[in-house]
């Protein structure tokens, strides 16, 4: 299952994903993994959840992006969710690329049965409307 937490920069998303992945790791049954685009956020986070800051590994488009997510699948057989901070830029998506990108997550998603949580920064309106059922939070 694929969540998104949508909004401009600035309104907050970033402080509910850490929120909601705390909440989670409480009573989560498998691991839990955080990318981000440093590491700001180690403190904040609890120490069950492994932050990754994808900066570190030289991704430079959407492909090495998502074949970095299969990495993390398949080292991890326990793995119950991977929170996505900052989506758009870690992942390398735009306008041309969202929903290609989106399409190849969800059946990542579907086929490992592993969440993935994502902040975006566009509002509800500017999100292509395929992905508007997915949204859970809207800033």
């Amino acid at each position: 299952m694929i969540q998104i937490i949508a909004g401009e920069k600035g309104k907050g998303k970033t402080k509910i994903l850490i929120e909601k992945a705390n909440t989670e790791v409480k009573a989560a049954k498998g691991s839990i993994v955080y990318l981000d685009k440093n590491n700001k956020h180690m403190y904040e986070l609890s120490n069950k959840i492994r932050l990754i800051n994808v900066r570190d590994y030289f991704i430079e488009n959407q492909s090495e992006f998502i074949g970095f997510i299969c990495g993390i699948i398949s080292c991890d057989h326990d793995l119950q969710s991977v929170y996505l901070d900052s989506f758009l830029k870690i992942a390398y998506v735009n306008d041309e690329n969202i929903e290609t990108v989106f399409d190849k997550i969800e059946k990542i998603s579907e086929q490992f049965k592993v969440d993935l949580i994502l902040s975006i920064s566009m509002n509800f309106e500017q999100l292509p409307e395929r992905l508007k059922k997915n949204v859970v939070v809207t800033l």
